[in-house]
């Protein structure tokens, strides 16, 4: 067990089997390309609550495995977060009503050079406190006993720069206070934030940026993810919100973060995943686009999601749902937060994954008109010949099958299929061609009664 020292040229070992990394993001580039030499031969387990933009990429698109551990401890409760401008009262009464509950604070401020000056500063706002600072310049015996006295309950506020970003578990401080919030990076400030709330209490968190400055896009999205993104576990979806926000770096280069600008992100996500697929063995299916055409109702109505950029967000991770897997979790998502679904809100989500279960069974085309439904097929579709005449026959001649022209199509007559089910109804011809004809295994009918 040791720092990164144990990656230098001049330790070996014996018969090294397993390296476990904790807190991967701290972890540079030169650093990983050490640990990468000994991935021949050893086993590499990466722990973080929030992966850096490359791993997390890394990870989506199949270079490396992924488990996540979404359960929270027993009791734990999520953190209450608040962002806004610095104002010294709310400062005083964030502290006042800490102290009043007999709980500790921390009190991050990242400059050295006038730490002692703020710590001053909050003495006198709130004189009832025992207040001290710590930071990395101090000598090891110095800092060892501040933190010993903040642990046993002799300092109420520790002013302090980010060493106290990991490794501290304190139960009793429960209120975390960060000024100049928009300068910390996003898995920074969730880092933070894990500092408070490690007991049955609930405990607050507030962010602080600078009255008298305009927020930079990229601050602002940082916050709004932090201040979104409270629940326990919630470290997965910061580290996407960070893939986004800052781009997903380069894996043959230094760069852990950045846009790719040559080839375009999506290509590049695309080409990368089929490369993967390939190396793996696995058989990947053509490129080729599928269309729902439906007169039904299915969009975001206004007064569901107010916020725009909330909205075209949501939109997209629609656009994204490529399995029941997903469908459910979205829908969990958008009840938890927005509330019950509206009629066209569920209907674009069923659409969605009608569209997902369409493709992988090589339909580029599903029209519903006229109480009629067509399913045009792919002209190189990988589907089970033999298997056609027992799948229409399973249909009681409702189903047709059109072999002549480029594209052969099905008819479904869809006569006293009520409105409400459709979807629902459309859904299940997918499955059972996913099923018969594709010869793939299908989920179960969970999404029918959700």
């Amino acid at each position: 067990i040791g720092t990164h020292r144990l990656l230098s040229k001049d330790v070996a070992f014996k018969n090294l089997g397993l390296l476990v990394v904790d807190e991967e993001q701290r972890f540079g580039v030169s650093h990983k390309e050490k640990i990468k030499k000994l991935k021949e031969t050893v086993d590499v387990l990466t722990l973080t609550a929030t992966p850096i933009p490359r791993t997390m990429h890394m990870s989506m698109i199949g270079i490396r495995d992924i488990s996540l551990l979404s359960e929270a401890p027993v009791d734990r409760l999520p953190i209450q977060t608040y962002v806004m401008e610095y104002d010294e009262e709310m400062v005083r009464e964030a502290i006042s009503r800490e102290l009043a509950r007999k709980g500790q604070v921390y009190y991050v401020y990242n400059r050295v050079q006038d730490i002692d000056a703020v710590a001053d500063a909050i003495a006198k706002l709130v004189p009832e406190a025992r207040v001290s600072f710590a930071h990395g310049q101090m000598s090891e015996r110095e800092l060892e006993d501040i933190m010993f006295r903040f642990t046993s309950g002799e300092i109420d506020v520790l002013v302090s720069t980010t060493i106290i970003e990991t490794g501290l578990d304190i139960p009793n401080a429960n209120t975390l206070i960060i000024q100049n919030a928009q300068r910390f990076g996003l898995s920074q400030l969730y880092q933070l934030r894990g500092r408070v709330g490690r007991s049955g209490r609930m405990a607050y968190a507030f962010l602080m940026y600078d009255r008298n400055k305009m927020l930079r896009e990229v601050a602002e999205k940082r916050l709004e993810a932090i201040r979104e993104f409270t629940e326990l576990g919630s470290g997965y979806r910061i580290a996407m919100r960070d893939l986004e926000i800052r781009g997903a770096g380069n894996l043959l280069g230094r760069s852990q973060s950045g846009h790719m600008a040559a080839v375009g992100y999506e290509l590049y996500c695309k080409l990368l995943g089929e490369a993967v697929h390939e190396a793996r063995g696995e058989q990947v299916q053509e490129d080729f686009e599928t269309r729902i055409d439906m007169d039904i109702d299915a969009y975001l109505p206004e007064n569901y999601i107010r916020n725009e950029s909330q909205k075209l967000d949501c939109y997209k991770h629609i656009a994204l749902i490529r399995n029941e897997e997903d469908y459910s979790d979205l829908l969990d998502e958008m009840i938890d937060r927005y509330g019950s679904l509206p009629r066209p809100a569920a209907n674009l989500l069923m659409i969605a994954y009608i569209k997902a279960l369409a493709h992988k069974a090589w339909v580029v085309r599903l029209v519903h008109k006229d109480q009629t439904t067509r399913i045009y097929l792919h002209e190189r579709a990988m589907i089970d010949a033999n298997a056609i005449a027992p799948f229409i026959a399973s249909f009681s001649g409702r189903m047709k099958f059109n072999a002549a022209g480029e594209n052969p199509y099905f008819t479904v007559d869809m006569k006293g299929v009520p409105a409400k089910t459709l979807l629902i109804e459309e859904k299940e011809i997918m499955q059972r061609m996913l099923r018969d004809l594709c010869h793939q295994e299908v989920a179960g009918d969970e999404t029918t009664e959700k």
